[in-house]
């Protein structure tokens, strides 16, 4: 019982790790903590919708292509996985927090979709690690928790500038784009895991170069957010209207 209980803490942990140093990235208008935990939450509530059709999803996919390994490996990768969860937790910040008063920052699209990315991830990774152990918790959280955050963290820049599209189109747009480049990352990510575990193990090298190149990317993302934020006037805006926006948001 209180090996469970660390199992799940180190599940838990670097999510939460990850949540608290991207949430400090937007030192100069801090988000509500109520909106975050929200946001976390609904991560974490999208493990079952992904599940359910990630399962239909195979076992269609299996039907009509068995026997063709490499082919199997390419659509778990970039569809049954990177497609459905990337798609997943852009709905739920485009329901949840872009809709709010307090979603008037590039900046917000980043952080809101890595929090709901890391509310998942930290679900999904309690599964591996009660099964796994310390070993996987350890990999894991080095790798695929970090995955999360960088794909769909990508994805938040695009969401964030299609808050301030000028057209309908250019939104929607904007919203491709983000879902293609967080798809595309994903997707390379567990191609490499998969083809790793069944063809060479040095293929697994491959994971620290999109981790790492994904990082960088996300880093030029989020000064280019805060600078573009800083530009237009975004962030001296005070918390007190923005209450007041919400409240009649409400109305």
């Amino acid at each position: 019982m209180f090996e469970t209980i660390i199992l799940l803490i180190i599940s838990v942990a670097p999510a939460l790790f990850l949540v608290v140093y991207y949430y400090k990235k937007d030192k100069a208008k801090p988000e509500p903590k109520e909106l975050i935990i929200k946001s976390f939450l609904w991560g974490c509530f999208l493990v079952i919708p992904a599940i359910i059709l990630e399962l239909l999803a195979s076992s269609m996919f299996e039907l009509y292509s068995p026997g063709f390994v490499l082919l199997m490996i390419v659509i778990n990768s970039f569809v049954i996985a990177g497609l459905i969860e990337e798609w997943l937790k852009r709905y739920a910040v485009l329901h949840t927090a872009y809709k709010s008063a307090f979603f008037d920052e590039v900046m917000d699209g980043i952080l809101y979709t890595i929090v709901v990315s890391l509310g998942f991830a930290a679900v999904e990774n309690i599964f591996y690690v009660l099964e796994g152990g310390y070993s996987v918790a350890l990999m894991r959280a080095i790798t695929a928790i970090p995955l999360h955050a960088t794909a769909s963290g990508i994805m938040g820049y695009y969401i964030g500038k299609a808050k301030f599209a000028p057209t309908p189109l250019e939104e929607v747009k904007l919203f491709r784009t983000g879902l293609k480049k967080a798809v595309l990352i994903h997707g390379f990510y567990n191609f490499t895991v998969y083809s790793a575990s069944i063809y060479s193990e040095w293929i697994f090298a491959g994971v620290f170069v999109i981790l790492i190149g994904g990082f960088i990317h996300l880093r030029k993302l989020i000064k280019l957010a805060l600078a573009e934020d800083e530009l237009m006037g975004r962030q001296g805006e005070a918390l007190e209207l923005l209450l007041l926006k919400e409240l009649f948001n409400k109305q």
